[in-house]
């Protein structure tokens, strides 16, 4: 996560409250989005967005009418108006357990497993599972923290600055091929499949279809519980692939070197079939763990432009689509070069970030060198 002033990294801490607890964090949360309902409605009407104007026309209200403490009032007013930043074209609605926004004046730490949090019933001291990794980071600078409500369990979402260490010197880059049979394919040869997801996805677009021909609420529920439990599970391999490649890179004195992946959707062409999982995989946020890891361990992350990578032979310089016999082999057809085609991307890549030119030459390849670019 990044912004203006730093990078910052986001916590997810579970709470465990007893049931009188719950009750009241339940009810502050839903007092709350019912006054950011109200503060948007009186925002559009009156076209007065600003945080400082709004606070004069609604605080009262907040205070009187939803017995809001001064604080939660304030937080109110600043989350609607936050909102309307990004468009005013229609009046925004808040969902009953939507995310609460919590600031240091009301809400603080007990120690590393308790949280002090205030509700329309009072402070309330709730106990935390926290994990190893968590434990190791909430002893810095603490910027806002969201109560989520998710499949019925409260969590803390906490914002904390993450360290930004100078980075090195990269000897080389690690060139990093992003697809959908492989979901990454790295210059040394590693591969990381995608056959786990891709057979997850086919389940889960099955069940969708099924579910969705029932129609009850019942299978309403059911699909919004599975489609957050594909994204979660989505999001734990881009986790996973991120944290072994930054650390092949950081081990090995290496820079990152990535594609450009702007309007990638629209640049591909796959078969009908493939469709679904090429629209269906966060090759943006893969790309953006990369980036956000890599800066935490110091290491360097370039982009590249992805013309003609997966296309060109690292050892003649020939560029032609005729290379690429199937989706997983390279094949040259000047020089009879061949080699995993997810490889020699990655290949290109990498090079291409060392020498920062937008295009093959040649001479980058000592094997290649004085031999003459094949463009078909």
């Amino acid at each position: 996560m990044f912004d203006n002033t730093g990078m910052k990294q986001t916590l997810m801490i579970k709470l465990s409250p007893n049931p009188e607890q719950y009750k009241a964090l339940l009810e502050t949360m839903e007092r709350f989005n019912e006054g950011c309902n109200y503060t948007s409605g009186k925002a559009f009407e009156t076209y007065t967005y600003g945080q400082f104007y709004l606070h004069h026309v609604v605080y009262g209200y907040l205070r009187e009418h939803y017995k809001l403490s001064a604080q939660m009032a304030v937080r109110v007013v600043a989350q609607v108006s936050e909102s309307y930043k990004v468009d005013r074209k229609v009046q925004h609605s808040f969902n009953p357990h939507s995310a609460m926004v919590y600031d240091q004046r009301i809400l603080s730490w007990k120690g590393l497993d308790k949280v002090s949090i205030l509700t329309l019933s009072g402070r309330q001291i709730i106990p935390t599972r926290i994990g190893a990794y968590q434990e190791a980071r909430l002893d810095r600078k603490v910027r806002q923290s969201d109560l989520i409500l998710r499949d019925g369990i409260f969590y803390l979402a906490v914002v904390v600055d993450a360290p930004e260490p100078t980075p090195d010197d990269p000897n080389g880059y690690l060139g990093i091929d992003l697809g959908i049979v492989n979901i990454a394919a790295d210059s040394d040869g590693k591969t990381y499949s995608g056959n786990q997801v891709n057979g997850l996805r086919k389940r889960q677009a099955k069940l969708r279809g099924k579910l969705q021909a029932k129609g009850t609420k019942a299978a309403k529920r059911l699909l919004v519980k599975r489609s957050r439990k594909e994204r979660r599970f989505a999001t734990n391999i881009n986790h996973t692939i991120a944290k072994s490649i930054v650390a092949k890179a950081k081990d090995t004195g290496r820079g990152i070197a990535l594609e450009e992946l702007s309007g990638i959707r629209d640049r591909i062409t796959v078969r009908h079939s493939q469709r679904r999982q090429h629209h269906s995989w966060a090759f943006r946020q893969l790309r953006t763990f990369i980036e956000y890891k890599a800066k935490l361990a110091g290491v360097v992350v370039k982009l590249v432009d992805p013309c003609n990578t997966s296309r060109t032979c690292p050892i003649c310089g020939c560029i032609d689509k005729h290379n690429r016999l199937s989706q997983a082999i390279f094949s040259c057809v000047s020089c009879g070069f061949s080699s995993p085609a997810d490889t020699v991307a990655a290949g290109n890549i990498s090079r291409r970030a060392l020498v920062n030119v937008p295009y093959f030459s040649p001479t980058l390849v000592g094997a290649g060198q004085g031999k003459a670019v094949c463009f078909s």
